[in-house]
Parts: structure tokens; C-alpha cells; sequence
């Protein structure tokens, strides 16, 4: 969640942002902090810092955003469709390793949570009752093709 909160502020975004108000914010500062921009070396390299970090928020603000978990629902309701084979846990952030080889993270899980999937013999049917749709997600990596 604080990933969440300073990638927010850093981009100047709210809950409420559209993805298309996201997309001018990130495009503002962009214009504001690119590299290209400062002829110092000092400025240039403090203003590359800067504008990789922007670059960071708005892609995981972007990956997070309700209109784009919208605009993929299809395909991760046929990802948690498949069982999980793996998963990790640190710090409220739940790792999902599915049989397709997608990796999804979930934000904002609390211990208690985490612990119940952990000891279920259905962790799959748990998670989806009670993790899928329950936190803020995103997709770290896509699908992997049988060979």
C-alpha cells in the first residue's frame, strides 16, 4: 500500500484519477524532468533519476487502475481459473504464481489472510473467494507458451 500511496503522489494522482487524467500527468512531468531538457551534467543526471522514477509509478499505477483490469478481465478470470503453483509472501504482498505461468501480486493482504490460505487444502478456491477479488492486483508476468 505505500508503494501505491507514493507512486500517487509522486505523479500527483488520486483513487479517482482516470487512466487518461494518469496518462496526462505522467506525459506533464515527463516534459518537465526529461533529460534531454538540461545541458548541465548535474541537472541532466538528477533530472534521468527523476524521470526513471516517474517512469516506475505510472506503469505500476497503470497496471493497478480499475479500467485496466477491466480491459484484461477475460484473461485474468481464465488465469485464476488454473491452479496455483506457487506463491510467496512479504510484507502484506501476496505472490501468485499460476499453472499458466502468469504471475500476479496482491496488494494489501493481511497476515491473517495469508495465514488461512497457507493452511487451506484448497488454496486455489480460497484465494478466489477471498484474495482475487478482495485486493488491488496487477500482472508482473504474462503467460508462458508450452513449448
Amino acid at each position: 500500500m505505500k508503494k501505491i500511496a507514493e507512486s500517487r503522489k509522486l505523479l500527483g494522482s488520486t483513487p479517482a484519477t482516470t487512466l487518461k487524467e494518469l496518462n496526462t500527468l505522467y506525459k506533464g512531468l515527463m516534459k518537465t524532468h526529461h533529460p534531454d531538457r538540461f545541458q548541465d551534467d548535474a541537472q541532466r543526471q538528477e533530472a534521468e533519476t527523476i524521470s526513471q522514477h516517474v517512469i516506475t509509478a505510472y506503469k505500476f499505477l497503470e497496471s493497478i487502475h480499475p479500467e485496466t483490469h477491466a480491459a484484461n478481465a477475460e484473461a485474468f478470470e481464465k488465469t485464476v481459473a488454473s491452479m496455483i503453483s506457487n506463491w510467496h509472501y512479504k510484507s502484506i504482498t501476496l505472490h501468485v504464481t499460476f499453472g499458466d505461468g502468469s504471475v500476479y501480486e496482491f496488494y494489501g493482504v493481511p497476515q491473517n489472510v495469508y495465514n488461512k490460505f497457507q493452511k487451506t487444502d484448497g488454496n486455489t478456491r480460497f484465494a478466489k473467494r477471498h484474495i482475487f477479488e478482495s485486493y488491488t492486483h496487477r500482472k508482473v508476468t504474462g503467460a508462458t507458451e508450452a513449448p
